[in-house]
C-alpha cells in the first residue's frame, strides 16, 4: 500500500488493519435517512482523498419508505436545497462483503451556514446527547437487536417463511436460547462474526429468540451516537451475511403472523461527568431520585414518542399479549412482561431498559426519543407509578395501538418536540402522515376474504 495520506492516518485501528498491505479502491460516503436507509455516494479512493465534503439534496429526508416524497418543504418552498456532508472519520469501517477494498464513512449534514441540518437523524441524536452534557451528564446506552433470518421472498403477495436451516428443515419456533437452534444458522452467524470483526465491532453475544429463525445480537454499552452508528452499520452487515447463504435478514417488527415481533431493547444509564458515577445509584448503592425520575419520564412521554420507535403500521402488530412484547408502560425489577424493566445489576451498572422500541425504527431516532423521554423526566422530577407486581399482560394497554393514534400524540407533545427539535418534528410528522395515508389506500387480503361477500 502506498504511503498513507493524511485522512488515512485518521482511520480507526480496525479500518487500518483491514487495509494493511492493500490498496483502497472505493469509499462509500453514507448518511442515514429517516427510515434508516443508507443514502450517499460511492467515490474512488483517490477522489475521496481530495474532497472535504460533498453535496446531497435535503429532500432525501422527505422520502417515505416507499420512495415517494412527502410535501415537507419549508417556508422557501420545494427547492431541494443542497446540504454539505462532511465525513466523521471515526466512523470509517470496512465493507468486507464487497468485491474490492472498500470503506464506509458516515457523514454529518450541515446547511450552507455550517449549522447542523435539524432533521438529519444523527444530528437529532447528537442534539439530545448535548442536552445531557449541558447538565453535566453523559448518557450511556446498550441496544439489543432482534431480527429474523427468513427464506428468500421475491413476491410480496406470499407469506414470509422461516429459512431452511443447516439440517435441511425450516427453522423452528419456540426454541428460545437453544444452542442447537443457533447452530442451524451457523454459516450465516460465522459471516456475521467475520464481518463484525473486520469492521471493528464487538458483539456481546448472539442468542436464538422465540420466533422461527429469530436471533438477537447484544452490543456492549457505550456512547449513544457510537452505538447508533453500529446498529446502522449492523443492519447492512447482517443483510449481506444472509444474502451469501440464499436467505433474507429482516428487521420488520412483525414479519411472520403468530410469531413474536422483533424489538430493539435499549438499556440506559447516566454518568455524572465530574465524578464518573452512575447517577441512578447513591453513595451506599441505593436507588436515587434521578433513577425514579428517569423511569417517570419514560412512562409520561413514551406514548408521544411511540410514533418514532414504532414508525410503521406493521410496528403495532408486535404489541400482542404473551408474545414477548409489552402492552403497557408499567415498570418493575427483573420482569420482562413490563414495558420498562430494571435488570439485575450491581449499583455501578444500574440501568433502565426500554422494551417498547421496535427493530424497524431508525436507531438514531429510536435512541434519541428514548433518551429524550428520560431527560424530560430528569428535568420534571416527577415520580413514576408504583412498581408493578406480577404479570403485566393481565393489565390493560396504555399506549397507542395504531399508527394514526401515535402520530396524534407525537404532534400534540410540545415538550418532546422541543427536546428533539421542532423542525425535525415537523418533517418527521409530515413524512409519516404521507406513509400512513398511502397505506390506507391498500386493500388487504383479509378485507377481500371477509368483507367482499359478507357485508
Amino acid at each position: 500500500m502506498p504511503t498513507p495520506t493524511r485522512w488515512q492516518e485518521q482511520l480507526p485501528e480496525a479500518a487500518k488493519t483491514y487495509l494493511e498491505g492493500r490498496r483502497l479502491d472505493e469509499v462509500e460516503c453514507v448518511i442515514s435517512d429517516l427510515p434508516g436507509i443508507a443514502r450517499g455516494k460511492a467515490v474512488p479512493a483517490s477522489k475521496f482523498a481530495k474532497q472535504d465534503y460533498f453535496h446531497l439534496p435535503d429532500s432525501i429526508f422527505y422520502q417515505t419508505i416507499t420512495g415517494d416524497w412527502a410535501d415537507a418543504a419549508d417556508e422557501d418552498g420545494w427547492i431541494e436545497k443542497d446540504m454539505i456532508l462532511r465525513p466523521d472519520m471515526s466512523t470509517a469501517t470496512a465493507a468486507p462483503w464487497t468485491g474490492d477494498w472498500t470503506l464506509q464513512v458516515i457523514h454529518d449534514a450541515y446547511d450552507r451556514d455550517g449549522d447542523p441540518i435539524p432533521f438529519s437523524p444523527r444530528n437529532v441524536l447528537k442534539h439530545v446527547v448535548g442536552l445531557y452534557e449541558a447538565q453535566g451528564w453523559k448518557p450511556v446506552v446498550a441496544p439489543e437487536m432482534e431480527f429474523y433470518l427468513v427464506a428468500r421472498n421475491v413476491d410480496p403477495a406470499r407469506d414470509i417463511q422461516p429459512m431452511m436451516g443447516r439440517s435441511g428443515r425450516p427453522a423452528a419456533a419456540r426454541q428460545a436460547y437453544s444452542m442447537t437452534a443457533v447452530d442451524e444458522f451457523g454459516p450465516v452467524i460465522d459471516d456475521i462474526y467475520d464481518f463484525a470483526e473486520a469492521q471493528g465491532f464487538e458483539i456481546d453475544g448472539i442468542t436464538q429468540e422465540g420466533g422461527a429463525g429469530q436471533l438477537e445480537i447484544n452490543l456492549r454499552h457505550g456512547s449513544p451516537v457510537k452505538l447508533a452508528d453500529e446498529v446502522f452499520y449492523f443492519k447492512r452487515l447482517i443483510r449481506e451475511a444472509a444474502l451469501r447463504h440464499d436467505c433474507f435478514a429482516t428487521f420488520m417488527a412483525k414479519p411472520i403472523a403468530d410469531e413474536p415481533g422483533s424489538a430493539m431493547h435499549i438499556h440506559h444509564s447516566v454518568i455524572d461527568i465530574e465524578s464518573g458515577e452512575n447517577i441512578f445509584s447513591g453513595p451506599q448503592g441505593g436507588e436515587t431520585d434521578a433513577f425514579y425520575h428517569f423511569i417517570a419520564g419514560l412512562q409520561n412521554h413514551l406514548p408521544a414518542g411511540l410514533a418514532v420507535m414504532a414508525p410503521y403500521v406493521n410496528s403495532y402488530r408486535r404489541y400482542v399479549k404473551n408474545h414477548a412484547a409489552p402492552i403497557n408502560l408499567e415498570w418493575a425489577r427483573d420482569n420482562r412482561t413490563t414495558g420498562i424493566r430494571v435488570p439485575l445489576s450491581s449499583a455501578a451498572s444500574r440501568r433502565v431498559e426500554n422494551r417498547i422500541a421496535g427493530m424497524d425504527c431508525n436507531p438514531y431516532l429510536g435512541i434519541a426519543v428514548s433518551l429524550a423521554c428520560g431527560y424530560l423526566g430528569l428535568m420534571e422530577e416527577r415520580r413514576p407509578t408504583r412498581q408493578f407486581k406480577g404479570d403485566a399482560y393481565e393489565g390493560e394497554g396504555d399506549f397507542p395501538q395504531v399508527m394514526g393514534q401515535a402520530l396524534d400524540l407525537f404532534e400534540e407533545s410540545n415538550a418532546l418536540q422541543e427536546v428533539l427539535g421542532p423542525e425535525f418534528a415537523r418533517v418527521y410528522s409530515t413524512v409519516k402522515r404521507a406513509e400512513y395515508e398511502e397505506f390506507l389506500q391498500v386493500i388487504s387480503p383479509w378485507e377481500r376474504e371477509h368483507l367482499l361477500l359478507n357485508v
